[in-house]
């Protein structure tokens, strides 16, 4: 009897200690969130940008951004291909939706490692433009661009995103000689590689 109750004892031990196991493993699931801040910088093919990301809520995060982005044009009516360099702000909110799920299947959710979806909020003042065209003059637009994207680290210090998007930009031709203000389809292709601090 002494031993069917030691059993039994056992039994119920190693239940109670599977019971307890996944009860932290689900509470520690539960609070997985973004990270408090991360900072750094990234380049991408047409840019570079310095950037914040700060927690609002366990799954949403404020990402502020300042940096130059680049396009380029070349053609038959073009004399030479050309680039352009202008200064940029954005401010972006961002849902981390897949956190907890990274998390139980043992992948990394550091540094905001995940899947996002975000929406991209940048204006271009009309500060200054870096080219190799002379005639390129300044203008100010203003976009807004709903965007799916992942992020992940490699290492400690290094990240890259990736990612797409479509939505609306409004130039502002007339505040610098253009000939009219314009709205227009604008896209978010998202490819950076980065350093985080």
């Amino acid at each position: 009897m002494i031993a069917v109750f030691n059993t039994g004892s056992r039994l119920v031990r190693k239940l109670f200690v599977i019971v307890w196991l996944g009860i932290a493993i689900s509470a520690q699931s539960q609070d997985v969130r973004v990270e408090k801040s991360v900072f750094g910088v990234q380049t991408g093919f047409l840019g570079i940008w310095g950037h914040g990301e700060f927690r609002i809520s366990n799954k949403f995060a404020l990402r502020i951004e300042a940096g130059l982005d680049g396009s380029f044009w070349d053609g038959t009516m073009f004399e030479k291909t050309g680039f352009v360099l202008e200064p940029v702000i954005t401010i972006e909110p961002r849902w981390y939706y897949n956190l907890a799920e990274r998390e139980h299947k043992s992948k990394s959710v550091r540094r905001n490692s995940g899947n996002f979806i975000s929406v991209k909020c940048s204006f271009q003042p009309d500060w200054f433009v870096i080219s190799n065209d002379d005639y390129v003059n300044r203008s100010r637009d203003i976009v807004i661009i709903p965007t799916w994207g992942i992020r992940r680290n490699m290492g400690k210090h290094f990240n890259y995103e990736a990612g797409f998007g479509v939505g609306y930009q409004y130039i502002f031709d007339s505040q610098t000689g253009g000939p009219e203000n314009e709205g227009s389809v604008a896209y978010n292709v998202l490819l950076r590689a980065g350093f985080n601090f």
